[in-house]
C-alpha cells in the first residue's frame, strides 16, 4: 500500500482496560491538514487546482487498481471519499487515507442514497467513489461548501430532482476550469456505467498537467 498519494500507515496500538479502551492509528503527519480546511483560507490558481486534482486521482487510481505479485494488492474501494478525508502535503499534492465507512451523505452517489447499489458487484463501489471524486473536484474549483443536509434532503436533491452542485458562468470562459467542469460532470453522472474510470481521469489530468508544464 506504499504510494506517494496514499497516507502512510506507521503503527497501531490499543490502550486501556475494561470498558475504557482507546484505539490508535499512527500515520504520516501533514501539517497543512485536510483539503476541506485548506480550501477555507487558500485561493487556488489553475496550476494548483490541477496539481491537487491529479494527485488525488493518482491515489484513488492506486487504490482501485489490482496489483499482482508477491508485493501486490487487491483492488480497493475507498467508500468515504471527501475533502475532510484528503490531506495536503507540504509539496501541494494530496494524500488519501484509507476508510472502511460506507460514506458521508453529501458525497453519496445516487445508487447509494436510493439503495439500488449492487452490493454483490465490486465495480459498483468503485463507481460510487468516482461520483464522490467528482464532488471533490467541484469543491476545489468552487472552494468549500458548508451545512449538513439530512438524508431525506440529499435523496430528494440527488435522486429525485437529479441536481448536482451549481457552477459559475465564468468557468466556461477559462480553458482549465471548462475542462474541469467537463471532467467532474462525467464523474457525477447519475448512471454509474456512464462515469469515467479513475484511470481515465488520471490520464486526462496528466495531459492537462503536461500541457501547462506543472511539476508534480
Amino acid at each position: 500500500m506504499r504510494h506517494e498519494n496514499i497516507l502512510g500507515f506507521i503503527a497501531a496500538d490499543i490502550n486501556g482496560t475494561g470498558a475504557s479502551t482507546q484505539l490508535y492509528l499512527i500515520t504520516d503527519y501533514h501539517e497543512n491538514g485536510s483539503l476541506y480546511d485548506y480550501l477555507k483560507f487558500t485561493t487556488l490558481d489553475t496550476q494548483a487546482l490541477l496539481k491537487l486534482a491529479y494527485s488525488a486521482a493518482c491515489g484513488l487510481c492506486h487504490l482501485h487498481t489490482e496489483i499482482y505479485g508477491t508485493q501486490g494488492k487487491p483492488a480497493i474501494a475507498h467508500r468515504d471519499l471527501k475533502s475532510k478525508n484528503i490531506l495536503i502535503k507540504k509539496n501541494g499534492t494530496l494524500d488519501i487515507p484509507l476508510s472502511t465507512r460506507m460514506g458521508t451523505r453529501r458525497y453519496m452517489a445516487p445508487e447509494v442514497l436510493d439503495e439500488t447499489l449492487n452490493k454483490n458487484h465490486f465495480q459498483a463501489y468503485i463507481m460510487a467513489d468516482i461520483y464522490s471524486y467528482g464532488l471533490v473536484i467541484w469543491e476545489m474549483a468552487r472552494r468549500c461548501i458548508t451545512g449538513d443536509p439530512s438524508y431525506e434532503d440529499m435523496l430528494e436533491v440527488v435522486c429525485v430532482k437529479g441536481l448536482r452542485p451549481t457552477v459559475s458562468n465564468r468557468w466556461n470562459s477559462d480553458e482549465c476550469l471548462r475542462a474541469m467542469l467537463k471532467l467532474m460532470s462525467e464523474c457525477w453522472a447519475h448512471n454509474p456505467a456512464s462515469r469515467l474510470t479513475i484511470l481515465r481521469v488520471k490520464k486526462t489530468l496528466a495531459k492537462m498537467v503536461e500541457s501547462q508544464d506543472i511539476k508534480i
